[in-house]
């Protein structure tokens, strides 16, 4: 975040070293707003750029294995342009190379759902998936295994079987 802030100062200024040069070159004809708007500008798209290149940069930046399996687009009204190019604020990631399966319970998963989000901290937490049965289930602190594997006192939901959770990670298993 101090990073982009930087950035976006430097834009501003670059911005303004533009329109001073273009002063310069033009003899001076220029109005006196122009450099404070210059700058104004410069800022403003770079922390346009920065917000929409944010997702992009960070999947680019996941280790090996994590699959993106959700996106959340947003359209906010005091961000009038994402009307007409809504923007990525957060999305799901699944753990697909560290997943695990138990051969007695050839139908169910367990693996790490990364919840990552613009100017939030990354949460994470187990989850099971089953994929015979459409369901999945966060793994808290009441669940547990029985002795077939089978996974126990957990709050089973069911979801379609369009589910981006469950297509991304029953495709791998």
């Amino acid at each position: 975040m101090f990073f982009e802030l930087i950035a976006t100062v430097f834009a501003g200024v670059g911005a303004a070293g533009l329109a001073l040069a273009l002063n310069w070159i033009s003899g001076g004809r220029l109005p006196r707003w122009t450099m404070p708007v210059a700058a104004g500008i410069g800022m403003i798209a770079m922390t346009v750029w920065s917000e929409y290149n944010w997702y992009d940069r960070t999947v680019a930046g996941m280790p090996e294995g994590l699959e993106v399996a959700q996106v959340n687009e947003a359209r906010q009204f005091y961000r009038p342009w994402t009307y007409a190019a809504p923007m990525v604020d957060r999305f799901m990631a699944v753990d697909v190379a560290r997943m695990q399966s138990n051969p007695d319970q050839p139908g169910q998963h367990i693996a790490n759902i990364y919840l990552m989000g613009r100017w939030q901290p990354v949460r994470s937490f187990p989850v099971a998936i089953d994929c015979d049965g459409h369901r999945r289930a966060a793994l808290v602190e009441d669940a547990g295994f029985d002795a077939s594997g089978a996974v126990e006192g957990a709050q089973w939901t069911d979801v379609p079987a369009s589910d981006p959770l469950l297509a991304a990670t029953c495709a791998r298993g």
